[in-house]
């Protein structure tokens, strides 16, 4: 017994060694307070970048109307018709004043011709030669402005067609088909241009907003499928009943509902707190501990934790009260 003793201690020692070497401490890590942005909870509204009416060029019946509230429409595809029976009836009259003066120069032509004719045999003027030459012209340009006022007819019916002046979705439509329309009247409204999120924040927050920033997407069951985040791309310098005005770009919004409000996070302040990996924390008895180093050895404390934040290297747990600066936190 005495002999296996000394073999026993030295086992013992080398355990002890062991424990001591370099390779086989704990990782350590000195904490230190970190910058972390705060953010305030607001709504925003999704906006369209411009929202443009599409008007009649006349006034008449609306007889054709190929697209209601949440239609996706094209530039320039026709999505209404308008009708003027007036105008059937201009047309009949230009017909009727190109025909006549049609028959009116083929009379004057003929009438030139056959005083031609006779002036070569001598029994006509010169005069009545250039009296008939000045009729044709006369009854040539009275047929020309009836087919230039026949052409301004016919581009008056074509204007009759509504075109949609942008891609986009039709927001409104105020009238229906059978509606007496007016020139110039509205048709429908088209939201275009792509869509973004317009912020109203308290003036208070005013000199903490910055382009650039990055804002975050709440979710939630309106949110799903939609971008987490976005960056503020203009703060209006006008502030409108103590809110400042803030454009948000987002990638990828739905246009589906024009005007729905959506929580966003948006960055508003600065702070100092102290944050350790979550691997250091351990939950016993419902209290939460860290463990850290000291020149007596280690020992657990007692720690407050707070909620998640973003740090330089990584997402920590912010803890609230039971570490100070300077203290060493061992890492499992």
């Amino acid at each position: 017994m005495r002999a296996r003793q000394p073999a026993v201690a030295g086992l013992l020692g080398l355990a002890v060694l062991l424990s001591l070497a370099p390779g086989a401490k704990a990782a350590e890590e000195v904490v230190q307070p970190v910058a972390v942005v705060d953010s305030k909870a607001v709504y925003g509204r999704i906006e369209s970048r411009f929202v443009v009416p599409a008007r009649s060029r006349i006034g008449g019946v609306l007889v054709d109307l190929d697209v209601t509230e949440g239609s996706v429409v094209e530039a320039g595809r026709p999505i209404a018709r308008v009708a003027d029976e007036k105008l059937v009836l201009q047309m009949n009259a230009a017909d009727a004043r190109i025909r006549a003066a049609a028959s009116q120069l083929d009379n004057a032509r003929v009438e030139f011709d056959r005083t031609a004719a006779l002036l070569a045999r001598g029994a006509a003027t010169q005069q009545r030669l250039d009296q008939l030459r000045m009729q044709v012209d006369v009854v040539t340009n009275q047929m020309n402005q009836a087919e230039a006022e026949k052409a301004v007819i016919l581009q008056q019916a074509t204007e009759g067609t509504v075109v949609a002046p942008a891609a986009g979705r039709v927001l409104t439509v105020p009238i229906r088909r059978g509606s007496v329309v007016l020139a110039g009247e509205q048709v429908a409204t088209i939201a275009g241009g792509g869509l973004f999120l317009r912020l109203a924040i308290p003036e208070r927050h005013a000199p903490l907003l910055t382009v650039g920033a990055v804002v975050e997407i709440g979710e939630g069951a309106a949110q799903a499928g939609r971008p987490s985040r976005g960056k503020i791309e203009k703060v209006y310098p006008q502030i409108e009943s103590g809110r400042v005005i803030a454009d948000v770009a987002v990638e990828g919004l739905s246009d589906r509902f024009v005007g729905e409000r959506v929580l966003v996070r948006v960055p508003v302040a600065t702070r100092q707190v102290l944050a350790v990996p979550e691997a250091a924390l351990t939950l016993r008895a419902g209290i939460d501990f860290v463990r850290i180093a000291t020149s007596q050895g280690e020992r657990d404390v007692a720690v407050v934790i707070g909620a998640l934040v973003e740090t330089p290297t990584g997402t920590r747990r912010e803890i609230l009260t039971g570490l100070r600066p300077g203290d060493r936190v061992i890492l499992p």
